[in-house]
């Protein structure tokens, strides 16, 4: 069968896209080699999306999953291994076949750098990737942000404004960012830096209660008090099949702009795999309708001169 979109990647961006693009009367197959929902699994409340107060990750996907599959759009789970492209088919090639398209939108997002001591083992039960995400269950209460970066000192900011109180762990002498939110943490009483230090340990049962640091000058170490651990040490996006079919930076994230388009014509990239700023639900879900539609408009021209 030859679809209209084929869209790589079925989490929230990828499934926006579905919704949107059968809306307007397009045929879609959504891949995922993982399943549907993509992080916003992990995420054990969902309370940053406009008009609904509170859902579980899980339950969240769930609905976006059904919302597209109701309109019509298809879904299979396999591996997508590169992408073929001719003027008028792109060629998806997966681990189960090869499936084609008049488009193609690559929505195959980003996964977290981990610290690799065993926090997953405590993910949604004190350890978050994203304090966008998660922050507002740790109100009043004490946690510990992991990183120097951008988006540590920026997750730090954001909970510091929630959170009675909030340890930066930095493992270098100093912040990798010289960001307006950098200096501003250190001017927060209730922020506590703390250079030249790394994580250990998580400590806990079924809920973080605490972590293990270490000074890498001294090397002594030092039991915290937390109930919630951010890790903030960065991303990598999910890039590596298709860096030969769209233009990505130093990082490997696509560099289209807000209206989705790659550079190279029938293929449109959207969400955590393309350079941006800001990495919310929101902004996920809005560039999956965004390249949707530029699509279909791509779609539209090609018809126009059959």
């Amino acid at each position: 069968m030859l679809y209209d979109i084929v869209i790589v990647g079925a989490g929230p961006c990828g499934l926006s896209a579905a919704i949107a693009a059968q809306r307007v009367g397009r045929t879609t197959l959504v891949i995922d080699k993982f399943g549907y929902g993509g992080n916003i699994v992990n995420a054990r409340t969902v309370e940053n999306y406009p008009g609904i107060e509170s859902v579980s990750g899980v339950e969240f996907a769930k609905k976006l999953f059904a919302q597209a599959t109701g309109f019509g759009a298809g879904y299979k789970s396999a591996e997508v291994t590169g992408i073929s492209l001719d003027r008028y088919e792109k060629v998806v090639e997966t681990n189960r076949g090869e499936f084609r398209g008049r488009s193609v939108i690559i929505s195959s997002g980003s996964t977290n750098k981990h610290l690799n001591i065993g926090e997953d083992a405590f993910l949604g039960r004190g350890v978050s990737y994203s304090a966008t995400y998660d922050g507002g269950s740790f109100k009043r209460k004490t946690v510990a942000v992991i990183g120097g970066g951008d988006t540590a000192t920026t997750d730090a900011e954001f909970l510091a404004d929630i959170c009675d109180k909030v340890y930066v762990i930095v493992r270098r002498d100093h912040f990798k960012t010289d960001s307006v939110s950098a200096k501003h943490l250190e001017t927060l009483k209730n922020v506590e830096i703390r250079f030249s230090t790394e994580i250990t340990e998580i400590r806990g049962t079924s809920m973080v209660k605490g972590i293990t640091v270490k000074n890498n000058q001294t090397d002594e170490t030092e039991d915290i008090d937390v109930e919630g651990v951010f890790v903030a040490i960065g991303q990598v996006p999910e890039n590596r099949p298709f860096m030969s079919v769209a233009p990505v930076d130093v990082q490997g994230y696509f560099t289209a702009g807000e209206d989705c388009e790659s550079g190279t014509p029938g293929v449109f990239v959207a969400g955590d795999c393309r350079a941006k700023r800001v990495r919310q639900l929101a902004t996920a879900m809005s560039d999956g309708a965004t390249a949707a539609l530029q699509a279909s408009t791509y779609l539209s021209r090609l018809e126009e001169r059959a």
